[in-house]
């Protein structure tokens, strides 16, 4: 069968400080057709849509789009061309109705210049019934759930009549019933000779509604196929195709007991989780973009509220419901984003090293600054922490500096159960090894750790057990002499 061609993408390379995120990435999408584009995450899925939208510049290669060689400065020169994003993230005004976000930025006028809001709402109404929505083009949008924010998101491309309509991950937040009429849309689409680009981790959905299908691996190209002729074992090998590298010194000790025990934990993330962690354990948590592994672990450690469910620390319920009960209870998390939540960046070191156990310094008239000081200089020559002085704002150290800092934070609170999420995202492999090293010696101590990463060689190789998270509930856990990327991704993207 011919096809035609309305993108290609030739020899794509972008290069960011340190890191070659596409490296001569060949892609094409056909009109009239769904491609979808999988990869694990980091395969450097999204930079190859930055750069086709125009929000980066390729270093090298070239793009060609509806027979035209095309150059992009920003992401409004794409969309005038025919191209439309629905990005994963919602990129919403809250206080803003359904249709001043669908045409912010392309609003309507009549013949004096003035905002025609009745052919605005009137345009709004007819694509909300399209995507079979039936809240009012007026309502706010802070007053609907995620899924609909996620559905007008969608409503805004299609208002653009788009030829080619980017989907990034766009079912993550939608219903059983909004992601039928999401794939009646796309058909509608397709039937009408316009293309699109399909981003998802939930392989049940490629068969359903794509033609055909793009892999990409470390940043490069890896297989291009119909959808009909592959499987998904297939898919799987061509997404996870690497060898584990002895590039993690982990310690094997003999674990102790139980430490901490989550018995049917349900929440707005988090449906039914049940597992146990033992002293001196490193229990791994792996999962696609999406999956709810942060969500989880923040409801354990009552930074997102639970519904039910127990959670037990060395065989006595604890009663958890802010993070300030987490951390009393011996519970410390260390975020996935040290920048907004982990760390407060015009701040130094020392200030921030303490920020969660000020208590251990408070003395009848104040704090104990001597005591306090001595503890902060422990913890820099203890984490090999690169810096001049204690007083040395944050924002000035290097990412792995600053991770180091947050683990320090972490550690002051003497945790029992330590939560780490995405350690060793941002930095260089040096500093990777040294924070594996400070796991190794935490282990020793009888904590137990948890380690949520998207890294699957990371997360096999640091940990002991690994429990796989598929649409926030538990899909699987993996003993060690069963790790390996395949396993991991079976039970992440929902396969039996």
């Amino acid at each position: 069968m011919d096809k035609e061609i309305i993108l290609e993408m030739k020899k794509i390379t972008k290069t960011f400080p340190g890191v070659r995120a596409l490296d001569s990435v060949d892609f094409r999408v056909y009109r009239g057709r769904v491609m979808a584009l999988m990869g694990e995450n980091g395969a450097g899925k999204s930079t190859l849509m930055k750069v086709l939208t125009g929000i980066y510049k390729e270093d090298s290669g070239e793009i060609k789009f509806l027979g035209q060689n095309v150059k992009f400065k920003n992401s409004k020169e794409s969309q005038e061309a025919g191209i439309a994003i629905i990005h994963q993230e919602l990129n919403l005004i809250s206080n803003m109705s359904i249709t001043e976000n669908i045409f912010l930025g392309r609003e309507m006028t009549n013949s004096f210049g003035k905002i025609d809001w009745k052919l605005m709402n009137n345009e709004s109404k007819e694509i909300l019934n399209i995507l079979n929505i039936k809240e009012k083009e007026t309502a706010l949008v802070k007053d609907l759930s995620v899924g609909k924010m996620q559905m007008v998101e969608i409503a805004k491309a299609l208002s653009q009549n788009a030829k080619l309509i980017i989907m990034d991950e766009p079912t993550d937040a939608l219903t059983e019933k909004e992601t039928e009429a999401l794939f009646n849309v796309i058909r509608k689409i397709v039937s009408e000779g316009r293309s699109v680009i399909y981003i998802s981790h939930r392989m049940k959905e490629i068969p359903i509604i794509c033609d055909d299908i793009t892999i990409m691996r470390d940043g490069k190209f890896i297989s291009e196929a119909e959808v009909d002729e592959i499987n998904e074992e297939y898919i799987i090998e061509k997404m996870v195709g690497r060898k584990l590298e002895e590039q993690f010194p982990r310690e094997n000790i003999e674990l102790g007991e139980e430490i901490l025990s989550i018995e049917n934990l349900i929440g707005e993330f988090s449906k039914g989780i049940s597992f146990s962690l033992k002293k001196g354990e490193v229990l791994g948590v792996a999962g696609l973009m999406g999956s709810g592994r942060t969500e989880i672990f923040k409801t354990i450690f009552g930074y997102l509220p639970k519904k039910e469910g127990k959670i037990i620390i060395n065989k006595n319920e604890c009663n958890i419901n802010s993070p300030e009960d987490a951390i009393k209870s011996g519970i410390v998390y260390v975020s996935e984003d040290r920048k907004k939540e982990g760390l407060v960046q015009i701040l130094d070191i020392k200030t921030n090293m303490t920020l969660s156990s000020l208590n251990k310094f408070k003395e009848k008239i104040g704090l104990n600054l001597k005591k306090e000081k001595e503890k902060v200089e422990e913890y820099i020559k203890k984490l090999s922490i690169k810096t001049p002085t204690m007083d040395q704002i944050i924002k000035n150290l290097s990412g792995g500096n600053q991770q180091k800092v947050a683990l320090a934070k972490a550690l002051l609170a003497e945790p029992k159960i330590l939560i780490l999420d995405e350690p060793t995202r941002g930095i260089d492999v040096g500093a990777k090894k040294e924070i594996y090293e400070i796991i190794n010696e935490l282990k020793k101590s009888d904590m137990g750790i948890i380690l949520i990463s998207s890294e699957m060689p990371e997360v096999m190789g640091i940990s002991d057990k690994i429990m796989v998270i598929h649409e926030n509930k538990i899909s699987g856990f993996i003993e060690r002499k069963d790790f390996c990327q395949e396993n991991i991704m079976k039970y992440a993207i929902g396969v039996e």
